[in-house]
Order: structure tokens, then C-alpha cells, then sequence
């Protein structure tokens, strides 16, 4: 049997501020610490492979060797963007950060839109798209004008009720907008965020989508694929890649929904890289503030750990991740610059290192190419490493 990689990314739990997010307004940002000390989760499963101590390294808060190695990684990429932090995770730092709108949209993109999608927007603020829909909603569905706004990301977030706009509808806006927004206004991701309910009680569905930029250059997904491998990529992971690299996607609604498609992949064989995104932390919780709700999902994960890892085979490898901060406790609704943790089990893995700050996200996509005997892009594998 081959050997597989399994890369899992906890959305959003970053594990402590990085040397500059004093720039970004998130000097004192550590959402995994933050979640631990105002919830205190009781999180056995992922303790023991080593999640904690990638906030406290090896002696702190009397914690249990782990049955991995772990250790916290910088982002090279500047920002705090989901898209640039997932291509760095797969070997494809960049240098540029993707344009944000802090003040809104500026007319020439409304003009654009408008053109594009033949209605003019509403809104077009930066803000929580929860607060959007109460304040907006019910217009929408008088006007059947579209909900438009963006975050500290770099997002263009259109929202339409499924009852005034078809879904297929919102979905080809999109594409349409992602086709105008190019040069200085390339925001990474075109995001479709439908909802139903009425007035006083709108929702979101699970039928987001998100429509992001190629890539700039080849990443190991592409890598991984010309080689003959198969790239199996779980919840929003393939529509941030626009699609390449990747043999097969399969949409999630839940954390839960993620990890029990990877689980059925590795029972069936289903990839040579199984690439899951767990956006439940960031999306549900980050962004709204719950801090318990947060602590939840943490705590719904560890249950699910022995499963994953039972699965394993003697040959696989496991590694536990993150694309940037979303600190609940912070007094904003944003990403946050974070360190990301990373934990490793398996193949090649030894049990109980500290492989300390490393430089980059890429170390994740390097020490998969290691593993999958691709020729790496970025960063250094950690396989049979120890702490420099």
C-alpha cells in the first residue's frame, strides 16, 4: 500500500501573535490560548497529540508527552488572508497582500458590479454579515437588490435571500464579479452567502461558495497531480485553489461533516493527499465572538481524534494545522495575525519533539512532499527532525 498524507486545518485557531500583528491591531491575539483560559475546554484527544503544548512547548502546564511532534509556524505572506495563508500551507508563499476595503467599496467596484449583475448593491460596508442581514434583509427582499461586504479580509461577500435569488443565480453574479475584479481591486475570494428566514430571523444555508483567484504559481496540489497522485480535497479547500491540483472535491456543511468524509477517504483510499478544511472555529465562532461556541467545536473535534487517528495506517501521516487567527475574545469580528500550530503523527514523525518556531507555512506543504516522494517547492520538511 502507498503512503498517505492527511493535512487538517483548524480554521482560524492561531496559537499566539506574531512579531508584527501589532501592526494589524492584534498584538495581544492567541485564540487557542484565549479559548482555553475564558471556556476552558477539556480537550484529552488533542492534548495528547500535542495541540497544547504548541502554545506552552514542552514543560509548560505539566502536560502529558504527546504522541506527536509539534511546534508553531510564522507566515511569510503579509496579512491575515485565508486564501494566501492556505497557498503557503502548499508551498506557494506571496509577497503581496490581497487589496481590503476597510472603508467599503469604492465607487468604480459598485459601478462594476452593478453592471455586471444589472442591480445596483446594497450596503457595501465592511462589517459582520450577521449585522448586514438584520440591518439589510429585509430590504433585499423588497428590492431584490443584493447584499454586498467585505471584512479585514480580502473578501467581496454578495448575499441574497435563496426565495428573491436563485441560488444557481447568486453563484453565476460571482463568477461574473470575479471576472471584473482584477488588478488593484483583486480581492482573494468572491464569496456567495445565501440565506433564508424573515425579517427578525434570517439565516445562513450551507450552501456558501467560495470563487477565489488562480493561484500565482504552482503549488504542491499541482505538483502532487502531475505526478499521478491524487489530491482529495474536504470543504472549502478546492474552491480556494480555484479548482487545480485537485482530483477530487467533496463540499462540507460542519466540522463534523469534514472530518467524517476524511474519515470515509482513508477507509476507502480515497487520495494520496486528503487536504481538509475545518471552517466551523472561523466561520461560526471566530467571527461572531462565541467563545464558547468555539470551545464547542474544539471540544467536538477532540472526540472525533480517535477516530482520525485509528484510522491511520502504519504508513500515513497526520498533520494538524491552521491558516491564520480568529480570536474570539478579540475586540473585533477579524482574523488575526497568529503563529499557527502545527502537530504531526505518524510516519516519519518523532513522538514527543519540539520542533519549535519554524519560518513559514510551506513547511507543511514540505514535509507532505517528503512524505508523498514529490521534490518539495517551500520550506523544510520536519520528518525525522528534531528541534534545531
Amino acid at each position: 500500500m502507498t503512503s498517505r498524507a492527511l493535512v487538517v486545518v483548524l480554521d482560524g485557531v492561531g496559537v499566539g501573535a506574531l512579531p508584527d500583528a501589532g501592526a494589524w491591531g492584534d498584538a495581544d491575539a492567541n485564540t487557542l490560548g484565549n479559548v482555553l483560559r475564558a471556556a476552558s475546554p477539556r480537550l484529552p484527544n488533542l492534548t495528547g497529540l500535542g495541540l497544547l503544548h504548541t502554545l506552552y512547548g514542552s514543560g509548560g502546564h505539566d502536560l502529558p508527552a504527546p504522541s506527536g511532534a509539534f511546534g508553531r509556524l510564522a507566515a511569510v505572506a503579509p496579512g491575515k488572508d485565508t486564501t494566501s495563508g492556505h497557498w503557503e500551507l502548499m508551498g506557494l508563499p506571496v509577497a503581496e497582500p490581497f487589496p481590503t476595503f476597510p472603508d467599503g467599496f469604492p465607487p468604480e467596484i459598485l459601478d462594476a458590479f452593478a453592471k455586471v449583475v444589472g442591480r445596483e448593491a446594497l450596503g457595501s460596508r465592511a462589517g459582520s454579515g450577521l449585522v448586514q442581514l438584520d440591518e439589510l434583509g429585509a430590504e433585499h427582499v423588497r428590492t431584490g437588490r443584493p447584499i454586498v461586504y467585505t471584512s479585514s479580509d480580502s473578501v467581496f461577500q454578495i448575499s441574497t435571500h435563496e426565495e428573491i435569488v436563485p441560488v444557481e443565480t447568486l453563484y453565476a453574479w460571482c463568477e461574473a464579479v470575479r471576472a471584473v475584479l482584477d488588478g488593484p481591486h483583486r480581492v482573494g475570494r468572491v464569496i456567495a452567502q445565501p440565506f433564508v428566514g424573515v425579517p427578525g430571523s434570517f439565516r445562513r444555508t450551507g450552501r456558501r461558495r467560495d470563487f477565489a483567484v488562480p493561484p500565482p504559481g504552482e503549488t504542491l496540489l499541482d505538483r502532487l497531480q502531475a505526478s499521478g497522485k491524487r489530491v482529495l480535497a474536504i470543504g472549502k479547500v478546492a474552491e480556494i485553489f480555484a479548482g487545480r491540483g485537485v482530483t477530487e472535491s467533496i463540499p462540507t456543511d460542519s466540522n463534523r461533516d469534514g472530518v467524517e468524509a476524511a474519515l470515509e477517504a482513508l477507509r476507502d483510499d480515497g487520495g494520496d493527499l486528503v487536504y481538509l478544511n475545518l471552517r466551523d472555529f472561523d466561520a461560526r465562532y471566530g467571527h461572531r465572538n462565541d467563545v464558547k461556541g468555539f470551545a464547542r467545536a474544539l471540544e467536538e473535534l477532540d472526540g472525533l481524534v480517535p477516530g482520525l487517528v485509528g484510522t491511520l495506517r502504519e504508513d500515513d501521516l497526520l498533520l494538524l494545522t491552521a491558516d491564520h487567527g480568529c480570536d474570539p475574545t478579540d475586540v473585533s469580528i477579524e482574523h488575526t495575525r497568529e503563529y499557527v500550530p502545527l502537530v504531526a503523527f505518524g510516519a516519519g514523525v518523532l513522538p514527543g519533539v519540539d520542533l519549535g518556531t519554524r519560518e513559514t507555512l510551506a513547511d507543511v506543504s514540505a514535509t507532505v512532499a517528503a512524505h508523498l516522494g514529490v521534490a518539495p517547492l517551500a520550506g523544510r520538511s520536519i520528518l525525522h527532525s528534531r528541534k534545531d
